[in-house]
């Protein structure tokens, strides 16, 4: 032990970093690994509907959840071992610095040279969002054409979803670039406190970007219709007034164009809130429990139609339950306390990154013995510096967000959502493949929701009242 404490020692300082990001990557790894190997061992030893599951799944339910939940943990291990293989590979062939390299020839034969770093930058960027969508591309449609296509969740055709995915790498490089583009002139004019301006800059364009989401990049993907008038839209607008919630519109997103799971949520600033709901989550509008018009084949150019053998959705009185709970989020201020979370530690990594951005031994560590380009500093340093941290506050933000859902359960038990809400989180469970049995140390470490009972045990009470 005192001779490798010896050997490491004698290391210059940027092995030692390039061996404890490469030593540190793969522990988590391998401790995420043991997590997923627990979680299968339930999913394979756990056959049979356990008695207090009796009166909330049916055994066939129940054995298309355990597999659903199997297929996908297994493939999760073979596309994180990839990933984790392939990262390694770049950091050990000294990937990042040539496609440095690679970019600087690029943008060289464009007429910038050397002094022009910030479009070296642009093109390094483009060229690795590039390499990462093309390796991650076979794992993607594996997952939709392979995985939720066999257990009745995908809706896409082939050419639908490599047109969703060109239209995303489009829209993700429209924003980026130019983001990322005023992020370093901002790091580079700065002086001394530059930190303070990049992190302001940052949260302005969070903000800019959560407000225009839903109205204007959104509707890129998915079509958006206004809840038509009605009962369901009148108890929506009545509950949200009943907690001053200022809901201007509601709306009906098209999820089952491209999958059957279903989803709800709010968004918006001070008094001008909107509410948007899945077409899945709605038992009278979800595509799914719709039969094909006369004279269709049940397929378009873009989606397939499925016919089920059982409904899919939830009533209006539950749909109201789950809204209720949504909306204990904003009544609550969780919303507000994630944002102030987000933003603390956004500070503290910009100023994090401004005591070490002058560290030289850092980017050597990385290849980069000549040059230390911001880029370089902020990949380097917010993605490899930063891992122990990172996995310390994505911990303890996992156990803040469950602590929040029972408190949102909570405040729609308050409104007299509890039965309600009880029978949609059953239903949702269900229309998800959601398997409700888990290993304690996998559910402590992964679940930013709690377990299924664990949320009906807290609302069994008031449901009997």
């Amino acid at each position: 032990m005192a001779l490798s404490g010896d050997l490491w020692a004698e290391l210059p300082a940027e092995r030692r970093i390039f061996c404890s990001v490469l030593l540190f990557s793969w522990a988590v790894y391998l401790w995420e690994a043991f997590l997923a190997h627990r979680q299968r061992r339930v999913y394979r030893t756990t056959t049979h509907v356990p008695q207090e599951l009796g009166q909330i799944m049916d055994s066939e339910t129940f054995e298309k959840s355990r597999l659903y939940q199997l297929d996908k943990s297994t493939f999760s291990f073979w596309s994180g071992l990839y990933s984790e293989v392939e990262g390694t590979m770049i950091l050990l062939c000294g990937g990042i610095p040539f496609l440095w390299k690679l970019s600087g020839q690029i943008s060289g034969h464009a007429g910038f040279g050397p002094e022009y770093e910030i479009v070296q930058s642009l093109v390094f960027l483009l060229l690795a969002t590039l390499f990462s969508a093309m390796t991650g591309l076979p794992w993607s449609l594996y997952n939709t054409f392979v995985i939720e296509e066999k257990h009745g969740f995908n809706q896409q055709t082939l050419g639908f979803f490599f047109k969703d995915a060109i239209k995303k790498f489009v829209v993700t490089q429209c924003i980026l670039l130019p983001v990322t583009s005023l992020l370093l002139y901002i790091i580079k004019i700065g002086g001394d406190y530059f930190f303070i301006y990049a992190w302001l800059f940052t949260l302005v364009v969070s903000l800019v970007l959560v407000t225009i989401y839903a109205d204007y990049i959104a509707p890129l993907f998915d079509k958006f219709i206004p809840l038509p008038e009605g009962e369901l839209k009148q108890q929506i607008e009545t509950m949200a007034k009943s907690i001053d919630f200022p809901l201007t519109k509601v709306y009906v997103v098209e999820g089952s164009k491209r999958s059957s799971h279903s989803n709800a949520y709010f968004y918006g600033f001070f008094k001008n809130k909107r509410i948007v709901l899945f077409d899945t989550l709605l038992e009278e509008y979800s595509a799914l429990n719709k039969e094909p018009a006369e004279g269709e084949d049940g397929e378009n150019e873009e989606t397939k139609s499925k016919t089920k053998s059982k409904k899919q959705g939830c009533k209006n009185e539950e749909v109201l339950a789950v809204l209720g709970h949504e909306l204990g989020h904003w009544k609550l201020g969780h919303t507000v306390k994630n944002i102030i979370i987000s933003q603390m530690n956004s500070f503290l990594c910009f100023f994090l990154f401004a005591v070490l951005i002058g560290q030289k031994e850092l980017f050597a560590a990385f290849g980069f013995y000549d040059t230390q380009p911001t880029l370089i500093g902020l990949m380097i340093i917010f993605q490899f510096i930063f891992s122990p941290y990172n996995e310390v506050l994505s911990f303890c933000l996992t156990v803040l967000s469950r602590r929040f859902e029972f408190q949102a359960d909570a405040f729609a038990k308050e409104l007299g959502k509890a039965k309600d809400l009880y029978s949609a989180l059953i239903k949702l469970n269900k229309d998800n493949l959601g398997f409700p049995v888990s290993d304690w140390i996998f559910s402590m470490w992964h679940y930013s929701h709690p377990p299924l009972l664990e949320r009906l045990q807290a609302l069994k009470d008031a449901k009997q009242e």
